[in-house]
């Protein structure tokens, strides 16, 4: 998938000596000392096929998270399931330290931030690498002018069918209703199935078994406000 056609932005990692004012923010640098559980831009595409070795147990199955914000849930779910190699993608250098942060006060080594565009995913994955695909609260962008900026679109739908491997996972939870259904539509022409959808989970409950609340979540359940979710399958 690709950045909206009238961007004129187009992804390029490159080390602190390569920028302009290296020490403008103080995480750019900062994130090349956190070498691993980091994988910095730059180096990113050159596991493109070959992620298991990014991870000391390169033989796990991979699932990913989209925007793991501060990493409580990808750490969470590392902690959970040991038999998985958990991979974030964030582009933000502060949202990236501290997704590393949370992945090292947590102790496991099954877990990986990397920093880069999520628009620009496949420079990164070969069709069928993938286990599982998270995305939790993505931006919404609820005015209509602002659509073509919504991460979650008909091509990142049709990318996650290329993406993951036969019995793959998809997990959708968003507080804005349209954020998990536009996921759900774009499967029409694609050989992904739901396999459930729920609205108010806190009530009705997770379409999953091991539902793990993040800080942001609880946010809206203290609130009485509904968070919606959808699991999906990638058909075999």
């Amino acid at each position: 998938m690709n950045r909206p056609p009238d961007s004129p932005f187009r992804f390029r990692g490159k080390p602190p000596e390569e920028h302009r004012r290296p020490d403008l923010n103080p995480h750019l640098k900062l994130h090349y000392e956190m070498v691993p559980p980091v994988v910095v831009a730059e180096e990113a595409p050159g596991f493109k096929g070959r992620w298991g070795a990014a991870f000391p147990n390169p033989e796990l199955p991979i699932h990913l998270e989209i925007g793991p914000g501060n990493g409580f849930y990808l750490a969470g779910m590392a902690s959970r399931h040991p038999q998985v190699n958990w991979l974030g993608i964030e582009i933000r250098y502060k949202r990236v330290v501290l997704v590393a942060r949370k992945i090292n006060a947590a102790g496991v080594l099954n877990a990986r931030i990397a920093r880069y565009d999520a628009w620009q995913l496949g420079d990164l994955f070969e069709p069928g690498e993938i286990a599982g695909l998270h995305i939790n609260f993505p931006d919404p962008w609820k005015r209509e002018s602002n659509a073509k900026h919504r991460l979650v679109n008909p091509d990142l739908v049709a990318w996650a069918a290329s993406a993951l491997q036969p019995g793959g996972e998809i997990r959708v939870k968003s507080d804005h209703r349209p954020n998990v259904q536009r996921f759900v539509d774009g499967t029409k022409d694609q050989p992904i199935s739901v396999v459930d959808f729920r609205d108010d989970i806190e009530h009705n409950g997770a379409p999953w078994p091991d539902d793990l609340v993040t800080n942001y979540q609880s946010k809206f359940i203290k609130r009485g406000e509904p968070v919606y979710a959808a699991a999906l399958r990638r058909d075999d």
